[in-house]
């Protein structure tokens, strides 16, 4: 089914300039005018169950805020694909202050808003903001990149305004691997130390890593990195071709397997593991959990990667230490997620290029709760193999990558080995 096209047929628009890039969709007819379109045509065992697998139907979790295009580095695989100003167009003070009024004026428990960029800290106004976002009773936390502009004097006073998380990429175990990424050497040191800056300012400390073909064979020492320096949260990205990534290899279906296998491992280690755009790593989890604690080597066929990166875990930090923590809330793009771009361009996620209105026309809960493509995200309103998956309201795929392939936001996952499974099997 070609309904990608279709969307963006009917008001939908590509970000200019961006190649496959996050942003926005808009009329994808009534959602439950297709239900159950798995090209088998059968009820999923999932399909129409009430209770959890609604709660995000009414209010996202996470609301990530691009406050600025601005940044000082040039990422080879940035999504945002920042530049060293901000941009002409980028929210005011004012209109990011009818944001979270927007958000503080659908009650508790409010979404938690992520200020992000480019770099939040290029905005002169992040404090204010976050004062702001405190007053109205919205959680904030920021997403800063690592740069001069990440002070003790400008932490404390985020700090002192109620943010409690911060979040910093680290791509690589080693300088070689993560400064080459960065495009600036002594990144990888300086990144450390921001750790540890964080730290003492009392902040829960998130780390993003994007898993690229240049560092899946570190993720166990950047695991083992996590352990070291006490990290709250590993949070792992699995690349979708947007911003500057398009030219970058991202890993193999067969690949996501096995490192979601190895990330069960390393969340055994007193850190929570999550992944981005990559939702069938909560399928592996409970497959995990279904299994009693079996190591992964006896409940599923592992290959060479899945041994390299396990073998060499338990080298760096011996036996699992801790239960496994893998949070299972079922999020994905569109469902429990939503993006605010630095111009208020409203998109299911940074990673999926389909624009859904503006916040200076339109709500943005108001856009989260009746667009038609987001009301059938969360509906698991799915084609091909995604469509007739018993995880689909679970994991559902990455509608990042799935749009990335095909043009079709509720297409299949080309990144789940179970897509590739399918395929595989005769149609009727």
């Amino acid at each position: 089914m070609q309904t990608g096209r279709r969307l963006l047929g009917n008001g939908r628009h590509r970000t200019p300039g961006r190649g496959l890039m996050p942003v926005r969709p808009t009329s994808v007819g009534p959602p439950m005018a297709r239900v159950e379109r798995g090209h088998r045509g059968e009820r999923r065992p999932d399909s129409g169950q009430a209770g959890a697998r609604r709660q995000f139907d009414n209010r996202p979790l996470l609301v990530f805020w691009e406050t600025t295009k601005a940044c000082d580095l040039a990422c080879a695989h940035c999504r945002a694909d920042a530049q060293r100003d901000p941009g002409p167009d980028e929210l005011s003070t004012a209109e990011g202050f009818a944001l979270i009024d927007d958000l503080a004026g659908i009650g508790r428990p409010r979404p938690i808003l992520i200020l992000t960029g480019g770099d939040c800290l290029k905005r002169d106004d992040i404090v204010t903001i976050a004062t702001h976002a405190k007053s109205m009773g919205v959680p904030a936390a920021i997403a800063p990149s690592v740069t001069p502009q990440l002070t003790s004097p400008r932490l404390w006073a985020l700090c002192d305004q109620g943010v409690k998380t911060a979040s910093l990429s680290l791509d690589g175990a080693t300088a070689g691997t993560h400064d080459a990424v960065r495009g600036i050497d002594g990144h990888f040191e300086a990144t450390l130390a921001a750790i540890r800056r964080l730290q003492r300012h009392g902040l829960t400390v998130q780390i993003n890593t994007t898993v690229m073909r240049s560092n899946i064979g570190e993720l166990a020492d950047i695991a083992a990195l996590m352990h070291e320096m006490n990290v709250d949260i590993w949070e792992v990205f699995f690349l979708i071709t947007t911003g500057r990534g398009t030219h970058i290899e991202a890993s193999t279906a067969e690949e996501n397997e096995e490192i979601c296998n190895f990330l069960v491992d390393a969340s055994q280690y007193g850190f929570t593991v999550r992944t981005v755009e990559a939702p069938f790593f909560r399928r592996v989890a409970l497959e995990r959990r279904r299994a009693e604690g079996m190591p992964a080597e006896t409940t599923f066929e592992h290959g060479p990667l899945y041994s390299q990166l396990h073998d060499r875990l338990q080298t760096l930090l011996g036996p699992p230490t801790a239960p496994v923590r893998a949070p299972s809330a079922a999020t994905r793009d569109g469902k429990g997620i939503i993006f605010v771009a630095a111009n208020g361009d409203v998109y299911p996620s940074g990673f999926l290029p389909l624009r859904l209105g503006n916040v200076r026309d339109q709500s943005l809960m108001q856009i989260y709760r009746d667009d038609p493509l987001l009301r059938a995200i969360r509906d698991a309103d799915f084609a091909g193999q995604c469509g007739v998956c018993e995880h689909a309201d679970l994991c559902g795929g990455s509608r990042s990558r799935a749009y990335a392939a095909s043009g079709d936001p509720l297409g299949e996952d080309p990144g789940c080995i179970l897509t590739l499974a399918g395929a595989a099997l005769p149609h009727p």
